[in-house]
């Protein structure tokens, strides 16, 4: 062979091997997917982006896009929009009462699926967790952010107040009895200081009904087959808006209305003892007070010493949902992706950077987590509500498709009730014929 046919034929194998290399450039290109998330602040700005940054990171084969998409309704109102256009991301987070729409619009593939195939150990998550997003006994979507409400008090008020700031109240009464020691009010006779800011909101009532023992709606809930009527309005809840009436009406509750955010400031700023929120919000809090006083964490309060026995607070927060109507290889790599989510390490230091608690037992363990608590003993509270509540139908939360719609109709009820306009039972009546419209309404929509 002559030297310009071995040059010819070199540069035809050189060629050659440019084509290969890049076709195996090709099929090892990551695949890329879009998680739409609802977290604002820094929780959104910082820590999401930390965490997703840390996913693309740990290996090659895919690579997310965190993509806020505002409130978790304005959320699941673009992922409705997008159905139609195929506009959807692979991963999407939802809140909590999202569970039984997302079920029925069929539009995500359940993480049952996945950990069936992968034989993934589901053992050591929260099992009261694990209850909320399982329905028929198949886990739907993945935990992520989860939390219940807390009570929140002003250490400093306690002590001025001559209440032992180490036993926050537990009960109904007891929050009325301290509520009222530490109202305190000025030369005018108005009050400076009020003993507690309760916010007009339904996840709030939703609570203290289920610490109370009482369903939202039949049928177990709704879990042991489709609800068909609301049942918030039995003596149950009846006696949580006697209660909260009983606060406003002696000038302990300071009301501003629906949004938690007014009820959160007011404590912070010291017009309120006692507020009433999400274990979200304890970061925050801590943050807020410090310079301004002691913060104190309590149980959520129930309507006695027996119902810490037999009952307990709902899971609240989001879980993450692989969407079905993308490419295998999108959804591949959305389980790997949500599977970081709820890894040890990620779930210790979203707890860290938010209040939300680690969905699993493992996460607790976390040298950042045990620092964490040793540093902000408050933390502690949230763990031991959560491991406090059995599992039951009533601490696994009511399923239905109209939730959101419920959550306003309940906090009209309210306000009605603190206005004087309705009893207790007339404005839950009223309320609970309402949702029972909407569920009927649905069922039928979706030819349940």
């Amino acid at each position: 062979m002559g030297k310009g046919t071995v040059r010819i034929v070199g540069r035809f194998l050189a060629a050659a091997l440019v084509v290969v290399l890049a076709g195996a450039g090709a099929l090892a290109a990551p695949v890329k997917i879009t998680f739409w998330h609802s977290m604002g602040g820094d929780l959104g700005g910082r820590s999401i982006p930390e965490m997703v940054d840390r996913f693309n990171k740990s290996q090659t084969m895919c690579v997310v896009e965190a993509s806020y998409q505002g409130t978790y309704d304005d959320a699941l109102n673009k992922l409705k929009a997008g159905l139609q256009s195929k506009d959807i991301p692979a991963v999407i987070q939802l809140y909590d009462i999202a569970t039984r729409l997302m079920i029925d619009l069929g539009v995500a593939v359940p993480v049952q699926e996945f950990v069936d195939k992968e034989g993934y150990d589901l053992s050591d998550f929260e099992r009261n967790v694990l209850a909320y997003y399982s329905v028929g006994g198949k886990l739907y979507s993945m935990p992520f952010n989860t939390s219940n409400p807390l009570l929140y008090y002003n250490v400093d008020a306690f002590r001025k107040a001559g209440l032992d700031p180490g036993r926050p109240p537990r009960t109904f009464d007891e929050v009325l009895q301290v509520g009222r020691k530490l109202t305190v009010k000025d030369s005018a006779g108005h009050a400076a200081q009020y003993g507690i800011s309760l916010a007009i909101y339904g996840w709030f009532f939703e609570q203290f009904l289920a610490v109370s023992g009482g369903y939202y709606v039949n049928n177990g809930n709704g879990r042991d087959s489709r609800a068909t009527e609301a049942t918030f309005n039995g003596p149950q809840g009846v006696r949580v808006l006697d209660w909260w009436k009983r606060l406003f009406d002696e000038g302990v509750n300071l009301n501003l209305g629906r949004r938690t955010v007014d009820a959160r400031n007011a404590f912070t700023a010291g017009r309120a003892a006692m507020v009433i929120d999400s274990t979200a919000t304890l970061r925050s809090l801590l943050d807020a007070s410090t310079g301004r006083f002691e913060l104190g964490t309590g149980f959520l309060p129930r309507p006695s010493e027996q119902a810490f026995s037999n009952w307990g607070t709902i899971i609240g927060g989001a879980s993450l949902w692989i969407l079905k109507d993308r490419p295998e290889a999108e959804r591949k790599c959305a389980w790997e992706f949500v599977k970081h989510m709820a890894s040890p390490k990620e779930q210790a230091f979203w707890y860290t950077v938010s209040g939300y608690y680690p969905i699993r037992l493992s996460g607790y363990n976390e040298p950042l987590a045990i620092e964490w608590r040793e540093k902000y003993p408050q933390f502690e509270t949230a763990i031991q509500q959560l491991h406090l509540a059995p599992n039951n139908r009533v601490t696994q939360g009511a399923l239905i498709g109209v939730f959101p719609q419920a959550r306003q109709t309940i906090e009209g009820a309210i306000e009605t009730v603190l206005a004087g306009r309705a009893t207790p039972k007339v404005a839950l009546d009223q309320a609970a014929q309402s949702v029972t419209d909407a569920i009927w309404q649905y069922n039928l929509t979706t030819g349940r």
